[in-house]
């Protein structure tokens, strides 16, 4: 079956598919000064509040949603989050499951993808020896793949995001997004259709994007850093490539400290315990990898929430 085409139209249309299986996740306009930004607002879309935890539950809902699902059910590589979406939407919609992640899998992650009643499969160290044994139980069972990134019902998927943010905030300049294997950008920047600045990020670990767009075309890049698990893929996905030559500004790198220090300023501040691949966005404007001009209007994504960065165990309740 052809791709069906990633753009406004096909966003839309999922858009009411899965509406009533994922949440409006809540935009705050946040005073630039409080981060040490400057004047003027950075409005933030909290996507970490979506089910499962990520904008993974999108992409997880529009593929078991409008492709037809064989009786061996579903399966997906990840380094985390995919994984936790399909293993969601699987669970909700009584779709048997099994899911690869390599050995950098967080255990947040890992036991969230069990606590749904997935299979679990731990395949080697990195996302690439994930995929590849996905790959090969597909291929004996059946099963119906989902790709994390490279898949056209997942960029339409992710993209409602985009589509949403956009009602929520319509008068933003620019957007800053996160970028793994290129799922969210491609489908952001799809719905945007170069209306605002489309700015990616990326842990300097693991510059897929980056590496991509100066080579002209997707390469192996490294794949480390502290956001391993959600933002370092081997390479980004074929599919969203050509939309970010089309759509996607520039792409800023972020070290693992400045994403670190992310993580901690958004809890300092908004009480907000994002894991590292959805701190990376805030990371760049606190280390001012991106610096907003006078007056630009910028909205940032808060894409992933699957972390045990704040351990309540610990707390005393006095």
């Amino acid at each position: 079956m052809a791709n069906p085409p990633i753009d406004r139209d096909g966003i839309a249309a999922v858009e009411k598919i899965i509406r009533p299986h994922i949440r409006r996740t809540p935009v705050i306009a946040v005073d630039g000064g409080d981060f040490g930004l400057g004047r003027g607002d950075v409005t933030f879309k909290l996507e970490l509040l979506q089910h499962a935890g990520s904008f993974k539950a999108r992409g997880a809902f529009t593929n078991l949603l409008t492709r037809e699902v064989p009786r061996a059910g579903v399966v997906a590589a990840s380094g985390g989050n995919h994984g936790v979406a399909i293993a969601f939407a699987a669970m909700k919609l009584g779709i048997p499951a099994k899911i690869f992640v390599p050995s950098v899998a967080s255990k947040e992650k890992t036991d969230r993808i069990r606590a749904s009643g997935a299979q679990l499969v731990i395949a080697g160290d990195l996302y690439a020896d994930a995929l590849a044994a996905s790959e090969e139980w597909r291929a004996q069972s059946g099963a119906m793949a989902v790709h994390a990134y490279d898949q056209a019902e997942t960029l339409l998927g992710q993209g409602t995001v985009g589509m949403e943010f956009a009602e929520q905030a319509p008068n933003l300049d620019t957007l800053l997004v996160a970028v793994g294997g290129g799922g969210l950008i491609g489908g952001v920047a799809s719905w945007y259709g170069g209306r605002i600045k489309i700015v990616g990020v990326e842990p300097e670990a693991a510059p897929t994007l980056f590496n991509a767009l100066r080579a002209g075309g997707p390469v192996d890049s490294e794949a480390g850093g502290i956001a391993a698990d959600s933002l370092a893929p081997k390479r980004v996905g074929e599919l969203m490539f050509p939309i970010a030559q089309k759509y996607v500004s520039r792409v800023v790198l972020v070290s693992d400290e400045a994403i670190q220090e992310a993580q901690v300023q958004l809890w300092k501040l908004l009480r907000v315990a994002a894991e590292p691949g959805g701190a990376a966005t805030i990371a760049a404007l606190l280390s001012r990898r991106y610096q907003p001009a006078a007056g630009e209007r910028v909205g940032v994504l808060v894409c992933g929430g699957n972390t045990a960065a704040v351990d309540f165990t610990k707390t005393n309740p006095a």
